[in-house]
């Protein structure tokens, strides 16, 4: 009788203690391997479905590859209609539970240029060894049957930036389920499928569905380590407003030759106002640009404690010298940016001509902190370009505006999201400092702001949940460029990561 009632207490008390007691550190280590080469089938479907949300009708498969695997793991989903591409909402209740987390995973990628990958595919996974030269050799996928070196990579578009995170997840979530683990929370998913276009209905429709997103705490699964690739935690994110800035010259382009010293050329005009928003040691040189900014020195030595080593990431990137905004990297990302994203201006290399354009053009973006308001940023550097002189307007001139202004441009700006930032001692941070010193038997690096953006805001302001990211990728993972990659050793900690903190009670 006696032992019966035990075994009744301990069935109500797994649920809402977690289980950290239930699996040891090698076991964890051992059953996330284990799990990851059990994935590798499933990843390479999913790896392989092309996923630019520029083109809508790729989402669609996204989405019911998702829906399937969640209901496969116990999840309920719901589509959450926008105007364009749905979100997805998985839910999973579980026994006893009084909190809810819920999680942000990213589903769609970056554009390819297959001119630029060096594979067949960058949608078909390739997996590749590295030679002692430093480039990489294709290997055969089946070899991931056998003894796997942690070292090898997964290439592919959004093998990090952000389906590999998804997939560790979904094989976290399969280590509780075959060790009969139940997580102490209930635990709802959010999938974004826009997150590459800046996630443009996102705002909107955290509001809209408020009540089926509530939750106490948002986790982020998405993002790389720290350059040290050492388990990390990032507590905040930068958030990121968009500019495109188009000078107007000639009608139409003109011969050099002919009307050089004439008519003026657009891509100078350009070159001088961009060169007039800077100052020579990267500051911003627009007043009010980093007005609120004040690093106490509690921050700065918090900000001390992230093991940068400087001296090699100015070697890795081949620069000799750094902006001077801050005293070290961590300090660089607590201010504002404003940076040129591309620039263009009628043809070069073997397709130059010898013309003056008729138009040049620049695409910029302000990536905010918590202390900044997009629409103050983006009125700041618009009054810049007309204290230059400017006549703005939103699209093209007209013959009157060409005729009457001898300095036009085109000024469009969108602010996708704001900035985000939670306090190290929260809740939610010890309850993820748990999971990762249960996985790795020390405590991980803890970033206060991370430089990239990441749609997180709408859902901490709508719901006024704090939220933290768990990076797990590898740094050095090429995301948004050609040769995507996902380094294994870092998917198969990921998973282990991921299972040790959902292992934990709140």
């Amino acid at each position: 009788m006696i032992r019966s009632f035990i075994l009744m207490i301990s069935l109500v008390l797994i649920p809402i203690l977690g289980s950290g007691q239930r699996i040891n550190q090698d076991q964890l280590n051992a059953k996330a391997l284990e799990h990851a080469r059990a994935s590798f089938d499933e990843l390479h479907a999913f790896f392989s479905i092309p996923n630019d949300a520029n083109y809508p009708e790729q989402i669609e498969p996204n989405v019911k590859w998702c829906e399937q695997a969640f209901a496969k793991r116990g999840f309920s989903t719901h589509r959450l209609e926008t105007e364009t591409v749905p979100l997805l909402l998985a839910e999973r209740k579980n026994p006893n539970a009084t909190r809810t987390v819920l999680v942000y995973l990213q589903i769609d990628g970056q554009p390819v240029d297959t001119s630029k990958w060096f594979q067949k595919d960058p949608y078909v996974p390739a997996l590749k060894s590295m030679r002692s030269d430093g480039d990489w050799d294709e290997i055969d996928w089946d070899k991931l049957k056998g003894p796997i070196d942690r070292d090898w990579r997964i290439f592919s578009r959004s093998a990090s930036d952000a389906r590999g995170p998804v997939m560790m997840f979904l094989k976290a979530m399969d280590i509780l389920e075959n060790e009969n683990i139940v997580p102490g929370m209930n635990i709802k998913v959010i999938m974004d499928f826009e997150e590459e276009l800046g996630s443009p209905r996102l705002p909107a429709a955290v509001k809209r569905f408020k009540e089926e997103l509530a939750s106490d705490m948002l986790v982020i699964f998405d993002g790389p380590r720290h350059l040290s690739n050492e388990p990390t935690l990032s507590y905040g994110a930068r958030g990121i407003a968009t500019v495109s800035l188009e000078v107007f010259g000639p009608r139409t382009p003109l011969h050099s030759g002919n009307y050089g010293n004439y008519a003026p050329n657009p891509a100078v005009k350009l070159s001088q106002l961009l060169g007039s928003m800077w100052y020579e040691d990267g500051r911003v040189t627009i007043p009010g640009w980093y007005d609120g900014i004040d690093l106490s020195d509690t921050v700065k030595s918090i900000l001390k404690q992230v093991p940068d080593d400087e001296d090699q990431i100015m070697k890795d990137f081949g620069i000799a010298s750094k902006d001077n905004i801050g005293s070290n990297f961590q300090e660089a990302i607590q201010y504002p940016a404003l940076g040129i994203l591309g620039l263009e201006a009628a043809w070069v290399g073997k397709e130059r001509r010898t013309i003056i354009p008729a138009s040049a053009i620049a695409e910029l973006n302000i990536r905010l902190v918590k202390e900044t308001e997009g629409e103050r940023m983006v009125q700041l550097l618009r009054q810049h370009i007309l204290d230059q002189g400017y006549y703005l307007i939103k699209g093209q001139p007209s013959e009157e505006e060409r005729m009457t202004h001898n300095k036009i441009a085109r000024f469009n700006a969108e602010i996708s999201y704001g900035a985000f930032r939670t306090d190290f001692d929260s809740e939610i941070g010890e309850w993820l400092r748990k999971g990762m010193r249960y996985a790795f038997g020390k405590e991980p690096i803890q970033i206060r702001t991370a430089g990239g953006s990441i749609p997180i805001s709408p859902f901490v302001i709508t719901l006024n949940i704090p939220a933290v990211a768990v990076p797990t990728v590898n740094p050095d993972n090429n995301q948004h460029s050609p040769n995507e990659n996902i380094r294994l050793g870092n998917y198969i900690d990921g998973i282990k990561t991921i299972a040790s903190i959902f292992m934990q009670s709140l």
